[in-house]
């Protein structure tokens, strides 16, 4: 059952900060939502401030978000973070570009729907990203009933390949093996990260199932925000993480305590 996110005791032992393993959504979490994808803006200090901690942590830091690798390169740039992208259907640990599959032919169909959609009603955007498509209604809040029903009729028909998964006035068709408490797993698994705490910062319902992943390996999970959750602990907003991640970066240690102080 999903709990209203009171701060609890950490589950682990104060760590330093080179037991943490840092996973960080990036809309609504690194940066404020926008009215539409291409708004988003991002803090110039932040992509140097997450790199100086990811040196600190031995490479354990990964960004965990719904959107393409490329996008997240492009935004951190000139820095390439591990990520896992599309919701988990997409990961990249290293440098290397991400692998990018086809997309799934049953999408084609999907998005011919949506766009239709979009075409008659002013205010609602559709996000193409190949392996998922979403589409969000923030700025025609009107529609959002209207908008649910057509997506989960498209999920219905697309069948189990692929699932719908709904946050703040989007809703978005992926690939039904992807989400992010498995891409956070899968990470705990590799050199970097194995044997360490993790730390899952994230914002909405599309984080839900990384939280769990992070509470059933017993680390620390985050929600920005308000809203019911299963993440233990709380911060009111992205300003109030970047305050944490750049006072971290500019000297400060970074260990389970300093997110549960804020």
């Amino acid at each position: 059952m999903l709990s209203p996110g009171v701060a609890e005791p950490p589950a682990k032992a104060v760590a330093v900060s080179g037991q943490i393993a840092l996973f960080l959504d990036f809309d609504g979490t690194l940066v404020e939502i926008a009215p539409s994808p291409e708004d988003v803006r991002i803090d110039r200090r932040l992509p140097e401030a997450l790199d100086a901690l990811r040196q600190r942590l031995g490479g354990a830091l990964a960004l965990v978000s719904g959107r393409p690798v490329a996008l997240l390169d492009k935004m951190m740039a000139p820095y390439r973070f591990d990520a896992a992208g599309l919701h988990g259907a997409q990961i990249r640990l290293g440098s290397e570009d991400a692998p990018v599959a086809a997309p799934a032919e049953a999408l084609h169909a999907a998005l011919r729907a949506m766009v239709r959609f979009a075409n008659s009603n002013v205010g609602v955007i559709i996000e193409d990203k190949r392996q998922s498509i979403a589409l969000h209604w923030r700025l025609a809040p009107a529609l959002a009933d209207e908008a649910l029903a057509l997506m989960e009729g498209l999920a219905a028909e697309i069948g189990p390949t692929m699932r719908l998964q709904r946050g703040k006035a989007v809703a978005e068709l992926v690939p039904a093996s992807a989400s992010k408490g498995g891409a956070i797993t899968w990470l705990m698994q590799q050199d970097a990260y194995a044997g360490r705490t993790p730390v899952f910062v994230g914002d909405d319902v599309t984080d839900e199932d990384g939280f769990a992943a992070v509470n059933a390996a017993s680390g620390l999970s985050i929600r920005i925000g308000d809203g019911q959750t299963c993440a233990r602990h709380r911060l009111a907003s992205p300003t109030a993480l970047r305050q944490v991640l750049l006072a971290a970066a500019d000297g400060g240690d970074l260990t389970l305590e300093t997110f549960l102080q804020n």
